[in-house]
């Protein structure tokens, strides 16, 4: 149940069969020279349409800002600050448990440190101040690389590359610009850098070259089973 596509006749129609609902959180981010800028809401987004496939569930229209300091200075990035990504979170449960809705799938595709901390902490926040919803936050690259570890021949593929580029060659080919070179960037250990594109030239971290659009397919979609398990054990009881 795409909420973005209902009527408001529909959507309480939907609470009867369903009171849980999947949040897609994406980023306005580089992804090397060959992927959209909108690469981790694309996944994030399909992941939840393929679960909503095989189980009742609601899915959110994707939110396609984030925190990302790596790449804030690659060209195409936009991103937000960390307190304003934990406002956005907690207005948007708050709003959506107003309406009759109690369990909270948050799926982010973007993976970046700071990003993910502050979607949990916005997570940690509200299921004190709502005691009656229940919620797990997720990163989308996480569940891909642990579910498709037998399919990525790169070793620490982390960013545009294997795993990314074959995840869009799949649902989204036509956005996908050829390919670019293998790149593992290499920061300095604890220190903060200021221009971080001269530790990363590129923007990927991994081998696009070794994507297919067959991998994206398996890989999108042992992804959404593994949403699919976590929305039944989120419902099966009062976490």
């Amino acid at each position: 149940m795409l909420i973005e596509n209902m009527t408001m006749d529909e959507f309480v129609q939907g609470l009867e069969v369903c009171k849980t609902v999947y949040i897609p959180f994406g980023s306005v981010e580089e992804h090397g020279s060959h992927l959209p800028l909108s690469t981790d809401t694309i996944e994030a987004y399909e992941v939840g349409k393929r679960a909503a496939e095989r189980i009742p569930l609601f899915v959110a229209p994707p939110v396609h800002y984030g925190c990302c300091r790596s790449t804030s200075r690659h060209p195409g990035t936009v991103s937000i600050r960390t307190v304003t990504l934990k406002a956005l979170l907690k207005d948007i449960v708050r709003s959506l448990h107003a309406q009759g809705l109690v369990n909270f799938v948050v799926l982010t595709g973007h993976a970046g440190g700071s990003h993910r901390m502050a979607l949990q902490d916005a997570g940690e926040e509200l299921i004190q101040e709502l005691p009656a919803i229940n919620m797990a936050v997720v990163t989308e690259y996480e569940l891909a690389k642990e579910t498709g570890a037998h399919l990525i021949e790169t070793r620490g593929d982390a960013h545009a590359g294997e795993i990314e580029t074959s995840r869009i060659m799949h649902s989204h080919p036509h956005l996908v610009k050829g390919t670019a070179p293998a790149e593992y960037p290499n920061f300095p250990v604890g220190i903060l850098v200021r221009d971080k594109r001269s530790f990363w030239p590129g923007g990927v971290w991994g081998d696009p070259g070794k994507a297919s659009a067959e991998k994206g397919k398996v890989l999108e979609s042992l992804v959404a089973d593994k949403v699919v398990e976590l929305v039944k054990s989120l419902e099966s009881r009062h976490w």
